[in-house]
Order: structure tokens, then sequence, then C-alpha cells
């Protein structure tokens, strides 16, 4: 089966090829590509893509909630599978035309919702394991049925202290959530 992998930043991207190259034999051939950040970024990247069996949007995103508080399949560099996402706007509501998309799992991880937004949200009375992203419902609008979303969490929101994103995720490894692509299997 091929798989196109979309990641918004080129450090992602890294990740994955990291990943991929540490799996022996393969089951699946991949094209990582990296869509850029944002709406607009993902829209114009998959109206670009190589042909493929399923394109997988897969990056960092952040968790609304405290480590301590959050189930360990939650923590730091945990893969995760958006099931549910909405469009926040500039004033910190649901746009209209943003209601909320749902699919159902694909891979054997958490399902959670995403919220994608216009602009960093920096909101504290979202739900605890919503994760917040600028890309997800943008790829949930106009992804195939067999299409799907897999974060791996990068950081928890509210920040309590200020965080240097990139120092952050220098350590997170992406092997967890390319093995749950390796165990997909899609009926023909």
């Amino acid at each position: 089966m091929k798989i196109n992998i979309l990641t918004p930043m080129e450090i992602e991207r890294e990740k994955v090829l990291n990943a991929l190259a540490r799996i022996p034999n393969l089951k699946h051939t991949y094209e990582v590509i990296v869509s850029g950040i944002g709406r607009e970024s993902t829209a114009k990247a998959m109206m670009q893509l190589p042909t493929h069996d399923i394109c997988v949007l897969m990056g960092f995103a952040a968790i609304v909630g405290k480590q301590t508080n959050l189930p360990d399949d939650l923590h730091l560099g945990r893969p995760v599978e958006i099931t549910n996402a909405s469009l926040y706007g500039y004033e910190g509501g649901l746009f209209e035309n943003g209601k909320p998309i749902i699919t159902d799992p694909k891979l054997n991880l958490p399902c959670l919702s995403s919220l994608t937004s216009d602009k960093f949200v920096r909101t504290t009375n979202l739900a605890e394991k919503t994760v917040v992203n600028m890309e997800d419902y943008t790829f949930m609008y106009l992804k195939k049925h067999q299409d799907f979303i897999v974060r791996i969490i990068s950081d928890f929101l509210p920040h309590e202290t200020e965080i240097d994103f990139f120092e952050e995720v220098k350590s997170i490894d992406f092997l967890e959530g390319v093995e749950a692509l390796e165990s997909l299997v899609i009926q023909k």
C-alpha cells in the first residue's frame, strides 16, 4: 500500500523519516511531504499529492491538560488519532460553517477531538484532552474517506511557563506513530 504522510514542518518530516529507517521490512511504501503550517498550506499540499492509497497528516500537537493529570497514553511524545475536528475563529468561537467533522478510527490509538484555529489558541476554557493545531480541520474537510490524522503530543496547554517549542520537541520520537501506520490493514 502506498501511504503519503503530510507533515506541517520539516522537523516532523525528519522524525518520520528517522522512524521509517528504523523499521525493518516495511509493509507499506511511504512518501513524506512537508505541507507547511496552516489551513491554506495544507489545502495547497493536498491538491498536489502524488498518487497514493492513503494520506495521513502526521505532526506535533498541543493537548489541553497537565501531563500529570492525563493517562499515560496521552503523555509527551505519545501518538493519538484525531477523529473529531472543529474550526475555531479569531474571536475564539466555532465558525458557523466549522461544525465538527467526525470520522471512524482507523488505528488502535486514543481518539481525540481537535480544534483548528486561524491563530494559536490561548484560551484556557477548552475541554481537557482537546488537541489544538492549525491544520486538522482543513485536512478532514478535504480528505478521502480512508485518510486520517495522527498527532504526536508535543506540549500541554495552557503553558505554565514559557517554552522553546523546538527545544521541547527535540527528544520526541515518532516511532510509535509510524509503527501504528505499519499495523494498518486496508480492506479492498
